[in-house]
């Protein structure tokens, strides 16, 4: 199985054109013919071409990039028009919560893996090379070649539970916070500061 055939660039549709849907843009164009569909698009989208929600909701792989508090409402608006045998994926930075609304909505002919990119546009401008993303299989099993391809592309692929994703995110989050905490303080123990940053980055590696 694999997710780009050698003969025909396959259909992506964009639901969300924000700033992180213009991102996907740039770097998928070469390999997915893609259709960008936003209610506040106003311009020509780059390395898109313009269409409603259902032509992008119609396409082989559709992603929702829409703010999570938006989800279910996308969601329910994009189910009526996806194809059998499509490929559904969020880019929400939470995922109990997403995973919940599409194992409720989706129906089963359609393949979904939860995704939460873990950079955006400025941390992505030299490029995706080492760059991670969490995968969070819902459906299917099309996250093993989906995963095969974003290696390809440079990225670091993480594959994981909604569960275990929130519960390392949430502790990551915690430290982080902790540590911007300590260096407000004017007296900082160097050798602890560099405890927690290296404890950060090895639970974030």
């Amino acid at each position: 199985m694999t997710l780009l055939s050698r003969n025909t660039r396959p259909r992506m549709g964009i639901i969300g054109f924000g700033a992180f849907g213009r991102l996907m843009a740039q770097h998928l164009a070469v390999h997915f013919d893609i259709i960008a569909y936003d209610p506040a698009l106003n311009t020509p989208p780059k390395g898109a071409v313009a269409g409603d929600l259902a032509r992008a909701a119609q396409a082989k792989i559709v992603v929702l990039a829409v703010p999570v508090s938006a989800m279910r409402e996308t969601v329910q608006a994009v189910v009526p028009h996806l194809q059998k045998g499509a490929l559904l994926l969020d880019v929400g930075s939470v995922k109990m919560q997403v995973a919940k609304v599409l194992r409720e909505l989706v129906p089963p002919h359609v393949d979904v893996i939860a995704t939460h990119p873990l950079f955006g546009p400025q941390s992505a401008r030299g490029g995706l090379k080492g760059l991670k993303i969490a995968l969070c299989p819902l459906h299917g099993a099309r996250h093993v070649p989906v995963a095969a391809f974003l290696r390809r592309l440079g990225l670091r692929v993480i594959v994981t539970s909604p569960e275990n994703h929130d519960r390392e995110l949430a502790m990551v989050q915690g430290l982080t916070h902790l540590i911007a905490k300590v260096l407000g303080r004017r007296h900082i123990n160097p050798a602890s500061l560099v405890c927690l940053i290296f404890f950060v980055v090895r639970r974030n590696d």
